[in-house]
């Protein structure tokens, strides 16, 4: 999707909540709070590399799937 500089959420009408939820779900869906999520703590080699393996496999079974 984005950068996390670039997102941007208009507040209208002073609906601050609505606002707030939009850009949640914004930042969700930019993968960034996962981002933010794994930078709390070290991650080995080792596990970084199997965590990347899982993720592979996952996106290959998720086209697979579309595929069909």
């Amino acid at each position: 999707m984005a950068d996390a500089g670039s997102l941007e959420v208009r507040v209208q009408g002073n609906d601050l909540e609505k606002a707030m939820r939009q850009l949640k779900k914004k930042i969700q869906n930019d993968g960034l709070f996962r981002q933010l999520k794994m930078k709390k703590a070290y991650e080995k080699p080792s596990e970084s590399r199997r965590r990347k393996m899982r993720e592979s496999a996952r996106r290959r079974r998720q086209a697979a799937r579309k595929r069909r």
